[in-house]
């Protein structure tokens, strides 16, 4: 099945790249996915849901996955579909490019096929997905996700569960599931805006959003370090010159 090949013409190897729904003839790529999921993670310093092959394998099994390769048959990268909350949430997981193909455009396209598969599958769905990175924000915006806190994602328990396999797990619970690394972000299909208008909000606010990613970095991995060094006497002083508060404490920061 095919959805789309939406090319970026200012890479010449993003054009000799196929982006598609993943089937069992591309299973035996399971393995070389997790590990550059994981390699990659280990590279930016931050945590990731680790995922089995198999789990990866069964993605493509069910035709829950998207799957970028040359036409020569070498992976380029994927992206896979979850399901939680009886289909009342999808999650967009997992996204990785191998690193010979990165800044080519190719992980938009990943993206962009992966919003339509789920818009296919699960057309009254809320579609969200997690990130550190302001790259994926931006993708996401330009398909009209928009920032927001955690409450408004899954209550399912199963979902949660997963995040068990992350570094940053820790993080996750002393906040009470309510913020972590990651920042979410949502599209409502019976409620949202146009991507038109989150695309501009983005553009006006990404300073912002960078900022606030490399404060939650900062913020939350000091208090580990210092819990981790038994320093009892961590002070608890807010940020100077702090804008936007509202907005943060909104988040938990």
């Amino acid at each position: 099945m095919y959805l789309s090949n939406v090319n970026n013409n200012n890479n010449n190897n993003n054009n000799d790249i196929v982006v598609r729904v993943a089937c069992e003839g591309d299973t035996h790529y399971a393995q070389e996915i997790v590990d550059e999921m994981a390699s990659s993670a280990k590279v930016r310093g931050t945590g990731i849901a680790k995922r089995s092959p198999e789990y990866v394998a069964n993605k493509m099994l069910e035709g829950k996955a998207i799957i970028a390769l040359t036409t020569g048959g070498q992976w380029v990268g994927f992206c896979y579909i979850e399901e939680w909350s009886h289909g009342q949430f999808v999650a967009n997981s997992g996204l990785i490019v191998s690193p010979n193909f990165r800044k080519s455009g190719v992980a938009k396209r990943i993206k962009e096929n992966t919003f339509a598969l789920s818009r296919k599958k699960y057309p009254d769905a809320k579609i969200f997905g997690l990130t550190t990175g302001l790259a994926v924000m931006k993708i996401n915006s330009d398909l009209g996700y928009e920032p927001v806190t955690y409450s408004e994602l899954t209550d399912d328990e199963a979902f949660w569960a997963g995040c068990k396999s992350c570094v940053n797990y820790d993080i996750l619970m002393s906040k009470g599931r309510k913020n972590c690394m990651c920042t979410a972000m949502l599209f409502d299909p019976k409620d949202h805006y146009q991507p038109e208008e989150t695309q501009e909000h983005f553009k006006e606010k990404s300073k912002i959003y960078e900022r606030l990613l490399r404060l939650k970095q900062h913020k939350f991995l000091q208090a580990f370090r210092k819990k981790d060094n038994n320093n009892k006497k961590m002070q608890a002083s807010q940020p100077h010159n702090k804008p936007f508060n509202g907005f943060f404490e909104k988040l938990g920061l």
